[in-house]
């Protein structure tokens, strides 16, 4: 395998009340006066992008055309067990003019596709749901 790097992102965080988030690139800039339900969202948000891209590469190797961009509504919940914390997540994704059949075909391929779904795989409780 013939590894290929494609992406750096980089960023610059600060916690306490005047907290933020800033992308070196200037494509993120937010406050971020609280540590949650911040990095839950942030999460969520970018595991959804990478997800949509996935089930897009997904469709372009099965030949399937999307009529529609994919949306994805993503849930990721923070919990704790006897002091133990973990996190959940519920990906609610529309796919609109597609078969169901062929949608789901679609966002089954993305989880193996999406390095975010991989990264978390066997680590954390994932539903994945066609709306």
């Amino acid at each position: 395998m013939t590894e290929k790097l494609l992406f750096t992102g980089k960023t610059h965080i600060a916690g306490g009340s005047n907290g933020y988030a800033r992308s070196n690139d200037g494509t993120l800039d937010i406050k971020l006066p609280q540590p949650h339900p911040a990095a839950e969202n942030l999460f969520g948000a970018a595991w959804s992008a990478c997800y949509i891209g996935a089930i897009e590469l997904a469709a372009q190797q099965r030949k399937v055309a999307l009529p529609a961009s994919p949306e994805v509504d993503a849930e990721i919940t923070l919990n704790s067990d006897n002091g133990s914390y973990f996190l959940r997540a519920r990906l609610n994704v529309s796919l609109a003019d597609i078969d169901r059949e062929i949608a789901q075909e679609l966002i089954e391929a993305a989880h193996g596709i999406c390095p975010y779904s991989k990264a978390v795989h066997g680590n954390i409780d994932v539903e994945t749901k066609l709306v």
